[in-house]
């Protein structure tokens, strides 16, 4: 995640981490094998100072058995206005849509609920219908 200015968001993620994997009793050497890096990097991601990506929070997640939305919830959402993308104009913020509240709802059922198969089975079924659709 080179490049990204981290924030207060990154902190209490980092925060989140750290405790769950504390609780989970795992070491800081053990989480950062299984994500293929040091453990200093590791405790970059604890301390907020870098961004973790969505991959290796995954992979934390299984480790713990934790959903990923609990590492996430009540993290505040980024402020569109500051928020940038490639370009020098604002990107539109589609955590606040209200779609997201029923998107992560339906993330932490459809992770919790399913297996691996009937998660990739659901995910085709969903793929063609929206081909279907689309016409």
């Amino acid at each position: 995640m080179a490049g990204q200015k981290t924030d207060e968001r990154d902190v209490l993620l980092g925060r989140r981490i750290a405790e769950q994997r504390k609780r989970s009793k795992l070491t800081q050497r053990a989480v950062a094998d299984s994500f293929g890096m040091s453990a200093a990097q590791l405790q970059k991601y604890e301390k907020g100072v870098n961004r973790i990506s969505a991959i290796h929070l995954a992979i934390l997640s299984r480790l713990t058995n934790t959903p990923v939305s609990d590492f996430l919830d009540g993290i505040p959402h980024p402020d569109p206005e500051t928020e940038r993308g490639f370009s020098d104009n604002g990107q539109h913020a589609y955590a606040i849509e209200p779609w997201s509240d029923l998107a992560r709802a339906f993330a932490r059922q459809f992770t919790e609920t399913f297996t691996e198969q009937q998660r990739r089975e659901l995910s085709a079924a969903v793929e063609i219908l929206s081909q279907e659709l689309k016409g």
